[in-house]
């Protein structure tokens, strides 16, 4: 069974280099120090399984994932238990290992692995997964997954690493990107109209200069983004 190792820390993959000496027919074929690298390398090589850490600059295991086709599995390697929830929204990840990795935990992940068949994201979506989608989101919060109306949220707006969503109710702070969740949203309802904000539009009770009302909050428009709001406004 051929691997290869993804870590930004050089440490890190000496260790799992070490590990992997440990499983009899398991050979590490190649070691990156970012995910940019091996994506280059899979273009041109297979593998059975891939050992990924999450947390790398620039190129996160996630972005990672999400650029493969067809992914073998893999194998989750990080100090960061959050992301364990997310995670599991892959198909292609078979275990989720926190360092330090002991060799008991290790083998059985490798153990997985053998007897996983490699699956390959589904990009496909049913009419009832659909429905769900674009009623609710659902965000991580102290390792508790909330459900959020999305016809409730009348703004987003970042705030460093975070996002707060501003919701008819309650406000939730999301260790997360604008990006991130602008992906996740109906474009029917949403529209970023700045790079700090993403407004529902329904949700607007005036318009004035650069600058929308919603509740009693002024947002920003930036000029980049204030031909996109005029399209989707019904004007007299």
């Amino acid at each position: 069974m051929n691997c290869i190792l993804i870590d930004d820390e050089s440490a890190a993959r000496i260790i799992l280099n070490q590990l992997c000496l440990n499983v009899e027919n398991l050979h590490v074929v190649e070691e990156f120090s970012n995910a940019l690298q091996a994506l280059k390398y899979l273009n041109k090589n297979k593998v059975d399984v891939i050992f990924l850490d999450i947390t790398m600059p620039d190129f996160t295991g996630f972005d990672f994932i999400q650029t493969l086709k067809n992914p073998p599995n893999i194998i989750i390697t990080t100090s960061e238990k959050d992301f364990a929830i997310e995670a599991f929204e892959y198909d292609c990840i078979v275990d989720f290992l926190v360092k330090p990795i002991s060799l008991p935990r290790f083998l059985k992940a490798v153990s997985k692995a053998r007897t996983t068949t490699s699956p390959t994201i589904n990009t496909s979506v049913s009419n009832t997964d659909t429905e769900i989608s674009t009623k609710d989101l659902y965000v991580n919060i102290d390792r508790r997954l909330i459900k959020i109306n999305l016809a409730s949220i009348d703004l987003i707006q970042a705030k460093g690493d975070y996002i707060l969503i501003k919701t008819e109710d309650k406000n939730y702070t999301v260790h997360s990107t604008l990006k991130k969740i602008e992906d996740k949203l109906p474009s029917s309802l949403f529209l970023k109209v700045h790079r700090s904000y993403i407004i529902n539009v329904k949700k607007m009770i005036d318009i004035e200069g650069n600058r929308v009302l919603i509740k009693k909050e002024l947002i920003p428009v930036s000029r980049s983004n204030r031909s996109q709001l005029k399209k989707r406004l019904n004007v007299l």
